[in-house]
């Protein structure tokens, strides 16, 4: 009678991930109640007790409705545990709590029939319980069933099956009361993980739209106040420059769908001509990379970093530098963005955390410092 007790309950109240997936529920899930039901051949010794009993036959009837009983209320509330463990919640403490007094009522009323052979209904109880109720509440249950069966072998039988019996009820509250906590613990890791995999996901999504709206909008901020100049100097450029503008606006909307939906990749190559554009509009003389195979001496692996880090860089000296001229060196593993006008001692903004977050999680290196003699700032990236 040792295999109920460890593995019966076990079974349907482990808080694991759902294994049917994202298809749908596991069609094998249907023959759970068959394993479950497997351990009740265990209580065949009480059956035998009761029929050996020499009791009225109505008494033995009475007996062994009560045994189906027990068997009923263990195999319809592992179900229950089963359906709440599926949908990944934590099993009901009152039925918890209905379901294990069922068990208790239905084993001491089996006392009239066969005495202390009712002892080996505890190792059900002990096992249920240790899974339906509150932790504190299941290691009582388990305290008191040990408790029970050793004041019944001290003082009312003491015979050797009396004493196994409390041996296996004991480890039964031992091994049961291990596996509940290790699975416990790994229900808190796994909604641990649940919740820094949307924390990175929210992260990386605010970071994205940083980049991508920050960028979109410098340039047509840039654009704006370029075609106000103009529209009486030169209509046809102004014209020209407000239909750039409504490109690049509904540019950035597809960019910020795609970045929602965790599909937006920046190309080294377009950022470079997207610079080239955003620091001309700036009146910024820009010095870029030139030529078509331009990123070809970039290492593939770091071209999607490096377009980020470039488009934010670009942006900032938009925005920031009151510069003249910006120089843009890339090499294999490097990035180098130079302006005319220093840090002062300015903190890093969200933009700068947000490439430098990138940059480490690349393995690279990000350094941010004062150019020579004190005039410009260089940003440098090292893959």
């Amino acid at each position: 009678m040792t295999g109920p007790a460890v593995t019966g309950p076990a079974a349907p109240a482990t808080t694991g991930a759902d294994r049917s997936g994202s298809h749908g529920r596991d069609p094998w899930e249907r023959y759970g109640w068959g394993i479950r039901a497997v351990w009740l051949v265990f209580l065949v010794f009480p059956v035998i007790a009761i029929v050996g009993s020499g009791l009225p036959w109505w008494q033995v009837a009475l007996g062994l409705l009560l045994v189906v009983a027990f068997g009923a209320v263990y195999v319809f509330g592992s179900e229950h545990l089963d359906r709440r463990r599926r949908r990944h919640c934590e099993p009901d403490a009152r039925r918890g709590v209905a379901f294990t007094v069922a068990l208790v009522v239905s084993a001491l009323a089996t006392v009239p029939f066969i005495g202390v052979g009712a002892l080996s209904f505890l190792p059900f109880v002990v096992s249920f319980g240790m899974f339906a109720l509150p932790l504190r509440w299941a290691v009582g249950i388990g305290v008191a069933s040990v408790v029970a069966a050793v004041a019944v072998a001290l003082f009312v039988d003491g015979g050797e099956g009396t004493w196994v019996v409390v041996i296996i009820v004991f480890a039964v509250g031992v091994m049961t009361a291990g596996i509940r906590v290790v699975s416990d613990r790994s229900g808190q890791y796994e909604a641990m993980s649940r919740e820094l995999v949307l924390v990175a996901e929210r992260e990386r999504v605010a970071r994205d739209v940083h980049d991508v709206l920050g960028h979109s909008l410098t340039v047509v901020t840039v654009k704006a106040e370029l075609a106000e100049r103009l529209v009486d100097l030169d209509p046809a450029r102004a014209k020209a420059e407000l239909a750039e503008i409504q490109a690049l606006s509904r540019q950035a909307l597809a960019e910020i769908r795609a970045t929602v939906g965790g599909l937006r990749v920046a190309r080294l190559g377009d950022e470079i001509a997207s610079a080239a554009g955003a620091l001309a509009g700036a009146g910024i003389e820009a010095h870029l990379p030139d030529g078509e195979h331009a990123v070809d001496v970039v290492d593939p692996r770091h071209r999607t970093v490096l377009a980020w880090v470039l488009r934010e860089a670009v942006t900032n000296v938009v925005r920031h530098s009151d510069a003249d001229e910006c120089w843009v060196e890339l090499e294999g593993n490097r990035l180098v963005v130079r302006d005319g006008r220093g840090l002062e001692g300015r903190p890093e903004g969200n933009g700068i955390r947000g490439i430098r977050e990138r940059v480490e999680a690349a393995g690279g290196r990000l350094s941010l410092t004062t150019g020579d003699a004190g005039h410009g700032t260089v940003l440098e990236v090292v893959l």
